[in-house]
């Protein structure tokens, strides 16, 4: 029996439903979509990405826009600001403890619970299409994409020590997971997206 075809509309719908469904899901706080989406960031950016101009380009908004967010947030004793000692124009913006209390109420658990509910197979594929997904769309809206070391040229492991090229440092082990502003797709992350553009997928 052959599987019926899903053409790039049908994924793209799917991909927003998922978006719309983990929305309205949080009854544990009176956080907004967007205030949901700058926490998310902020918890998981590496350090010199929790700035309100990553966020911004992040999330595909102006910077005012995103210093509002970043603001209301810091009122609600949820974000804290740094100044860099190094460089009094440049800020760093961490979570607090009510802020990291307020993450178990994330919307998106519900979503990680059913992708940790996939076949194994399923999973990695997801892990595969969806950050070179990512990658291509910001290339068609000339926009930064944003990932992981494992999957960005400028990372390198020793074995001993993990090396960012981009910032001419070696990376703290917490450091690998964290979103990167400074992301830029491997070859071999590269390598998986097709050359072509397919209307359907088998």
């Amino acid at each position: 029996m052959t599987d019926n075809p899903t053409t790039t509309e049908e994924i793209a719908e799917l991909l927003v439903y998922l978006g719309r469904a983990t929305r309205g899901a949080d009854a544990g706080s009176d956080l907004t979509a967007v205030q949901w989406t700058a926490m998310r960031f902020f918890a998981r950016a590496n350090q010199l990405s929790r700035t309100p101009s990553a966020f911004a380009s992040f999330n595909a908004t102006t910077r005012g826009t995103a210093s509002q967010i970043i603001k209301s947030l810091m009122q609600k004793g949820f974000l804290v600001r740094y100044q860099a000692v190094d460089d009094r124009r440049s800020v760093r913006l961490d979570l607090t403890r009510s802020g990291q209390e307020i993450m178990r109420y994330d919307p998106l658990r519900d979503l990680s619970e059913a992708i940790d509910q996939l076949e194994g197979r399923l999973r990695r594929a997801l892990r595969q299409a969806l950050p070179a997904l990512a990658g291509e769309l910001a290339k068609i809206r000339g926009t930064v994409a944003f990932g992981t070391c494992g999957d960005c040229r400028h990372f390198s492991d020793s074995g001993a020590a993990s090396y960012c090229a981009c910032v001419d440092a070696e990376l703290a082990p917490a450091d690998l997971g964290c979103l990167c502003v400074n992301f830029a797709a491997s070859e071999s992350r590269k390598a998986t997206m097709p050359n072509h553009k397919s209307k359907e997928i088998s």
